[in-house]
């Protein structure tokens, strides 16, 4: 069992950075993929970046091409994301999540999630 903790949430404004971290309890979590999902209120909850479980291979969504950086340090059980050129509309609860196949895009291809991070991007 993977224990993920989200940090590096808050409040920013429109073109601002903030980096948020994905902690976990195990050192297998090596060995598994992570993603990054936000969901808005009243949406569903939507892909924003993967990395394989070595680092070797990342995906992103579309809107956050360009503009997002996803990366972990194995050593320290943590991945990460980092956020720039925040946008209003990236506003959400962020979520990390893991799992055995990498860059996997669907919430469903996750087993562990962690309990999420909120990002408020402010015009």
């Amino acid at each position: 069992q993977v224990q993920l903790v989200e940090s590096g949430g808050g409040l920013v404004q429109a073109g601002g950075s903030l980096r948020l971290s994905c902690a976990a309890s195990e050192r297998t979590f090596s060995s598994y993929a992570v993603g990054w999902f936000r969901q808005a209120p009243g949406t569903e909850r939507e892909f924003v970046a993967a990395i394989s479980w070595n680092g070797g291979s990342t995906r992103y969504a579309d809107s956050v091409k360009g503009r997002f950086t996803i990366s972990r340090d194995n050593a320290k059980n943590t991945a990460y994301l980092q956020m720039n050129s925040l946008k209003p509309e990236d506003t959400a609860v962020y979520y990390c999540a893991a799992g055995l196949r990498n860059t996997a895009s669907y919430s469903w291809e996750y087993n562990y999630w962690g309990q999420g991070t909120q990002v408020t991007v402010s015009s």
